[in-house]
């Protein structure tokens, strides 16, 4: 799982971009699942699953100005809020 996540941060800005759109955007909440897993963190799992289902709606526009800003989707760097 962790090679998943070095794949997904090491794709190109424009993908990155691409994957915040809304409906796709779904992606960076398994992805955020997968960390909160590979972390053994109950909280990343748990911010994740709600970022998959009932936080899908609005959550993109905070994963696109992240990675804009940062480089990662929101919850997807070292930190909870990196």
């Amino acid at each position: 799982m962790q090679e998943f996540l070095r794949a997904v941060d090491g794709l190109p800005l424009i993908a990155k971009v691409i994957l915040c759109i809304p409906v796709l955007d779904i992606f960076y909440g398994i992805c955020r699942v997968v960390k909160g897993i590979t972390k053994g963190d109950v909280l990343w799992i748990v911010l994740g699953v709600l970022t998959v289902f009932p936080g899908a709606f609005f959550i993109w526009i905070l994963d696109l100005i992240w990675v804009l800003l940062k480089g990662h989707g929101l919850l997807l760097g070292e930190s909870y809020l990196g």
